[in-house]
């Protein structure tokens, strides 16, 4: 039967052999404890040889992360030395400070970088165990400040695991409450449920005292109870003790002392190495099928990446030419389908890539950089009066003249040139981005992929220009006729009936708003309205515009807000008390579209003072008294904004069109037709091309060797005979108070077997009775059971078997003494829970000795 104690090292060993860094979380029992708590003597008495190093302060400097294996031959192996055998374990010893400072140096620092030793040994179970550094509270010789709070990091990244058992080591001789061991395992163990309690210096406590209680898990109570060892003094160990005699005085020690001959056969180094075989292997066990999972899946994450990697030679030039041939073609592959929108793979859920920024530039971006080109209303109407008045000259004009329209027009289509161009620009950059992205797939060769996009980019910038080149052309062909029998124009007669029939107050549309100041505006054509947010939900106010001026207002010290305010000019309140309402925005361009917004409502700047017409309206050029030019005026300007509309939906149409046919398609066809020649062309040999980066070839090593090692971790795990015998967990720990709330704090009733224990039994009971006794229903057991040592077999009879403290069984004819403990002439046996044990019978001190010690 296959235990599974050396299948866990044989996964530690398949990741560190491969010299991969382990990820999964194993299982493992961690030895933590203060300075000279006794960690390294309770391994050594494990290991029944000295071969930990010793001294003053800090000497475990790296976690040591020991394999305990039973075996015929004696001798020790470290993973760094794989296949030399220690035999002498003073070299074992030396062969670690040796290693130790070979990472930390000579001084006194630390290192996480474990050390992973193997134990072959007849006196050994099958153990797992790390040694960790004991923690400190003052820094010694070179070490750093904050060294407390190093090892402390380093500790707890075995600690917090869930999978980790804890044995914590705390001397008898000082406080429990002042454990550095329990206050960790306090804080990432707070249940117990992990933690396993060891006592060591037992016998260096002051006279007339014991740590009964503590063993007995009633004091700071765990679920996997205390185990109380006796270590070799200093003078022990200097006098070289051999290790099996200090544990027959340890025997020795628990038998004959009064408080702790009652837990004699739990206590002491066998027991504990007993407890920690088959915790470790009942946890083990429990955390086995999620350790599968996580290699199962780590292992079909990896499949994809390695299938690259699994045939890759370095050195065939077949090879290279087919995988160059390769990745060219996936690179357009990709280019094109980024670009169309049809791979499923590369879609992006997060933001807009590709093909569908470059849609966003020709029907957002590009529409919005022509509309931004606001025309100034004032200073149009102004060359267009100065045009009509140069053009007539000293005569004076009896019709509108259509060469200032003319004028005023190419003017116009000439601005159109800059945001087309510069449409280019944005769509270029587009597509260098998406050049960008896709050559990650030949991202392994550096120079491959140097070449690609140098060559990519370089053609694409011959494009640009040329392209350039033509739409500048087309803004020309504009500016080349006047084509005012189009369709769409409206006309002189339509242009002038417009003017004379409409008002010189322009209409917003629908509305222009925006932040002012600490509000939400709202402007209409007739009024002006601010909300508390932009839901307009809550309106503060609304203000109407008719005869309401405009004026710039000079920004305060040290303040970078731009402002204007709104105010009547025969001085009346505009809003409540205040005679003119002062309006602020982040940055200029807000304060001009504002303006703009106000002077298309007929809200003009101060100085200005436009004429009224018959019906009392006011004109909008007040540099004129002229009716007659006033009306000319307004009819170019119609048929201005008439003509502008027809171009720039002509512009809008083509200028996308030739940018798609000029330099998104002519990639794609030279990606198809010449990017392979090019390459071979430029790039020289496929050697030079297909080199692998140092960083790719470090990711490909560390790629396999994971790959390889959670494979054969895998296999391990699927191979190994999960038919191993374990116990159960451990029941709860008592609470403190618990003798409050029990009749007899040293008993209690047992529970009735299970099906699993008569299975286990070659004998079951022959019977089972109940009665109530003392308002309380107990148990008669009747049954005869034989001893498994050949010493001794009797036959008992015993009623309303019970438990002393921390689960041990007694009979009810043990009387108590005065102190509450179990006298001389009783035996205890561990509890095993949903087992009952079998009571042993009334019977003369020295004969119950006799047996104890047949049994130990």
């Amino acid at each position: 039967m296959q235990s599974l104690i050396p299948l866990i090292n044989k996964i530690q060993d398949a990741f560190a052999q491969l010299g991969t860094s382990l990820n999964f979380d194993l299982p493992q029992i961690a030895v933590v404890g203060g300075q000279s708590a006794g960690k390294s003597s309770v391994l050594e008495n494990f290991v029944g040889r000295d071969f930990l190093p010793r001294g003053s302060g800090i000497v475990t400097r790296r976690p040591l992360i020991l394999q305990l294996i039973n075996d015929r031959a004696e001798y020790a192996e470290f993973l760094h030395k794989k296949g030399h055998k220690f035999v002498d374990f003073d070299q074992v010893r030396k062969e670690i400070e040796d290693e130790t400072d070979r990472v930390t140096g000579a001084n006194k620092g630390i290192s996480p970088v474990p050390i992973n030793l193997r134990v072959f040994s007849p006196n050994v179970l099958n153990l797992t165990l790390i040694d960790l550094p004991g923690m400190t509270k003052v820094p010694v010789g070179d070490q750093p400040a904050d060294i407390e709070q190093q090892i402390r990091d380093m500790i707890m990244t075995y600690v917090c695991r869930e999978t980790c058992l804890i044995l914590a080591v705390t001397p008898a001789n000082s406080d429990l409450a002042t454990s550095d061991a329990l206050k960790l395992t306090r804080e990432v163990d707070p249940q117990g449920l992990r933690t396993i309690g060891v006592l060591t210096k037992l016998d260096l406590m002051d006279e007339g005292t014991d740590a009964r209680e503590i063993l007995e898990n009633r004091v700071f109570a765990l679920r996997r109870g205390y185990v109380g060892v006796i270590n070799r003094s200093q003078k022990d160990i200097v006098g070289r003790k051999d290790i099996r005699a200090a544990l027959d005085a340890e025997r020795k020690f628990f038998l004959s002392h009064p408080g702790y001959r009652h837990l004699a056969d739990r206590l002491g180094t066998p027991f504990l190495q007993k407890t920690l075989n088959q915790q470790l292997t009942n946890h083990i066990k429990d955390t086995l099928p999620s350790l599968r999972d996580s290699l199962q899946k780590k292992l079909y994450s990896m499949e994809k990446d390695v299938a690259e990697y699994k045939n890759f030679q370095v050195n065939d030039p077949s090879r290279k030419t087919k995988a160059l041939m390769q990745m060219v073609q996936q690179f357009t592959s990709d280019m094109e389908r980024s670009i169309e929108g049809s791979s499923a793979k590369l879609v992006s859920t997060n933001e807009l890539s590709g093909g569908a920024r470059i849609n966003r530039l020709f029907h957002e971006r590009f529409p919005f950089e022509i509309v931004k080109m606001n025309i100034d209303e004032k200073e149009m109407r102004r060359e267009i009066q100065f045009a009509i008045r140069n053009i007539h000259g000293i005569r004076v004009g009896l019709f509108t003249p259509d060469m200032a329209f003319e004028a005023i027009v190419k003017k116009q289509i000439e601005r159109l040139k800059e945001p087309s161009l510069k449409c280019v620009d944005l769509v270029v950059t587009e597509l260098a981005n998406v050049v960008r992205s896709c050559a990650e797939v030949v991202g392994r060769y550096p120079r491959l992929r140097d070449c690609v996009e140098s060559i990519v980019t370089n053609h694409m910038r011959q494009q640009e220009a040329f392209s350039k080149q033509q739409i500048a052309m087309i803004v020309d062909f504009e500016l080349a006729y006047m084509n005012t029998n189009h369709e769409d124009f409206i006309g002189f007669s339509n242009a002038e009936a417009k003017a004379s029939s409409s008002s010189t107050k322009k209409n917003l549309g629908n509305q222009f708003c925006a932040w002012l100041s600490e509000c939400w505006f709202v402007l209409t054509s007739d009024n002006l309205s601010w909300y508390k947010d932009d839901e307009e939900k809550e309106k503060k106010y609304m203000l109407q515009l008719d005869g309401i001026k405009l004026k710039d207002l000079e920004a305060g010290f040290m303040s970078r807000a731009h402002k204007f305010a709104l105010f009547y000019p025969d001085g009346k309140n505009i809003y409540k008390d205040y005679k003119q309402l002062e309006l602020s925005a982040n940055n200029l361009d807000d304060v001009d579209s504002w303006k703009a917004s106000f002077l298309r409502a007929g809200v003009y700047p101060e100085k200005e003072q436009p004429i009224q017409d018959e019906n009392g309206q006011a004109q909008e050029d007040a540099g004129s008294m002229d009716p007659q030019l006033e009306r000319q005026v307004e009819t170019i300007r119609n048929l201005v904004d008439s003509y502008m509309r027809i171009v720039t939906k002509t512009i809008r149409d083509l200028v996308p069109k030739a940018i798609m046919h000029l330099i998104v398609n002519k990639i794609g066809e030279f990606l198809r037709d010449e990017l392979l020649a090019n390459l071979y062309q430029q790039g020289g040999d496929t050697d030079q091309l297909m080199e692998e980066s140092p960083h790719e070839a470090q990711k490909r090593e560390e790629m396999l060797r994971m790959y390889h090692a959670c494979k054969e971790a895998l296999k391990i795990i699927n191979d190994a005979n999960m038919n191993t015998i374990s116990t159960d967990m451990p029941p709860s720990a008592p609470s403190t108070d618990w003798r409050n709330n029990h009749p007899h704090p040293q008993c209690h009733v047992q529970p009735q077997p299970s099906r699993q224990f008569y299975a286990s039994r070659s004998q079951p009971p022959s019977s089972y009775a109940s009665k109530t006794r003392n308002g309380r229903t107990s148990r008669t057991r009747r049954t005869c059971w034989r001893h498994p040592k050949p010493t001794s077999a009797w036959t008992s009879r015993t009623t309303t078997n019970g438990c002393g403290a921390n689960g041990t069984y007694v009979s009810e004819h043990c009387v108590q003494n005065k102190r509450g403990s179990l006298s001389p002439s009783h035996v205890a046996r561990p509890r095993i829970p949903d087992r009952p044990v079998p009571s042993i019978p009334t019977a003369p001190t020295e004969h119950v000795l006799s047996h104890l010690d047949a049994i130990i």
